[in-house]
């Protein structure tokens, strides 16, 4: 069969694949956008970020609605739908999804339904539902993603056994669920089945869980947790499941300590693994580190000159928002234009309740590196806009280079805080100082004036909390 030659081929149309094929589009190359699965938008619409955040949402409302009686507001007792609420987390997706495909109709960008697989670096394989094509290309951009990790001891086959994908679909809310790790997926996931009615335990092998952020701002989740998870143990490892009719046995050690305990379902989310296998890419040169993930340049170039790689399969955060950044670095550095992932400032967004948020520099981060900083911090309990809607519960705070007054990080936990985040990626990226912070009027009342504020602090002039004078 004679190949097909086309400009680019991007193998996965997860949020890095579809935003490199569109850009490359919109520059005015001829793409192909090769998706094995048969809705575009990858994990990050179909199976995480945006299942989730309908959930969470549904969780807020809960929430919400109990906690309104002292405010003179009285609902009666909420009533699930399990149906309803799965019904409405689907058509969203499916919107989106639709989307996405009339984004890529009206670019010229083809899709192709396949799965794809290099038979050397410059012919690609895909096997569709009508049989294979072949196809020629200038460049490929491998965006093929990642998926759940689960140790083998912890697969059984045993659908009770859940990793995020099973978990969002909300089978049922079991009386007892047991979350294995206590990172962002875990804590979200916790939160969203707390809120539905199950008793939740996390287990967390580390000594603290969401351990990627400063402790200060994942201390107002864990206040929270104390109170809508039956338990969180840290410091605690797995060490087997098995079936017992229809719970499923876990037996865990926490200090030496063995205990034997039932569970109606499990959640296992203890990382994920790069989607780099089966696709031919030991036909190539591309070179892969001993976790899977391909090895690339700060443009997003292998060591094979025809392939690049991002999101997911090339490591680091595994982050929708990177993807989507280091897929128009790709795009840009095959046209031969200077750009690079290099230095980019990526945020990170926990989703639980409360939100954190943080982007640059982390506390945590400087003290490792031994980088000399000065941190100043807002209390929600002084926001006149967090008061207004109970959540007084936030912190505002800023990582700052003493000498230049740069601000190097920026840290948010509170309501929402995925939401002003931004401004604190403008910030660290434009290289504004503490100054330029404290001297935008922000409007009142509202959370982004916590930022403003917090900049007042680091000179001792904030008007709302009382701090040494600089």
């Amino acid at each position: 069969m004679q190949p097909i030659q086309t400009d680019i081929v991007v193998l996965g149309g997860g949020p890095g694949g579809y935003a490199a094929a569109f850009y490359a589009a919109d520059k005015g190359r001829k793409v192909l956008l090769v998706e094995q699965e048969e809705r575009l938008g990858g994990v990050c619409l179909n199976w995480g970020c945006i299942p989730s955040k309908t959930y969470l949402h549904a969780a807020k409302l809960l929430t919400e609605a109990r906690e309104s009686i002292h405010r003179g507001i009285t609902f009666g007792e909420p009533k699930i739908d399990l149906n309803q609420l799965r019904t409405w987390k689907n058509s969203i997706v499916e919107k989106l999804g639709q989307g996405i495909t009339g984004l890529a109709r009206t670019r010229g960008v083809e899709v192709l339904h396949g799965r794809g697989y290099f038979e050397d670096s410059k012919l690609l394989r895909v096997e569709t539902s009508t049989g294979q094509k072949f196809f020629n290309y200038d460049h490929v951009i491998v965006a093929t993603g990642s998926r759940a990790a689960i140790p083998k001891a912890f697969d059984l086959g045993n659908p009770r056994i859940m990793t995020s994908t099973e978990a969002l679909e909300v089978p049922d809310i079991p009386s007892e669920l047991l979350v294995v790790g206590g990172g962002y997926i875990g804590m979200e996931l916790g939160t969203v089945y707390a809120t539905l009615g199950s008793r939740v335990t996390v287990v967390e092998a580390l000594p603290a869980v969401l351990s990627g952020a400063d402790p200060d701002l994942a201390r107002p989740v864990l206040k929270y947790v104390q109170k809508a998870f039956k338990e969180v143990r840290v410091s605690t490892k797995v060490l087997t499941m098995a079936t017992a009719g229809r719970q499923i046995k876990v037996v865990s050690e926490t200090g030496g300590q063995q205990r034997e305990e039932l569970y109606d379902r499990v959640l296992v989310s203890v990382g994920r693994l790069p989607n780099t296998v089966n696709l031919g890419l030991e036909n190539t040169q591309v070179t892969r580190d001993d976790k899977g993930y391909i090895e690339v340049d700060a443009q997003q170039k292998t060591s094979d000159p025809l392939i690049y790689a991002i999101g997911d399969v090339a490591g680091g955060a595994l982050l929708a928002h990177k993807a989507s950044r280091e897929g128009r670095v790709a795009v840009d550095a095959i046209g031969g234009e200077l750009s690079t992932s290099e230095d980019q400032i990526i945020p990170a967004v926990v989703f639980t309740d409360p939100e954190i948020a943080w982007c640059g520099i982390t506390e945590m981060d400087a003290k490792q590196k031994g980088v000399t900083v000065q941190v100043v911090k807002f209390p929600w309990t002084a926001s006149g806009r967090a008061m207004t809607f109970d959540r007084p519960d936030g912190v505002t705070k800023l990582v700052i280079e003493p000498e230049s007054e740069r601000v190097l990080g920026v840290g948010i936990t509170g309501h929402g805080a995925g939401e002003l985040i931004g401004e604190g990626v403008l910030a660290v990226e434009m290289g504004a100082t503490a100054r330029d912070l404290a001297e935008c009027t922000h409007p009142h009342p509202t959370l982004s004036e916590t930022l403003q504020e917090c900049a007042e602090v680091f000179y001792g002039c904030a008007t709302h909390v009382t701090v040494r004078n600089k």
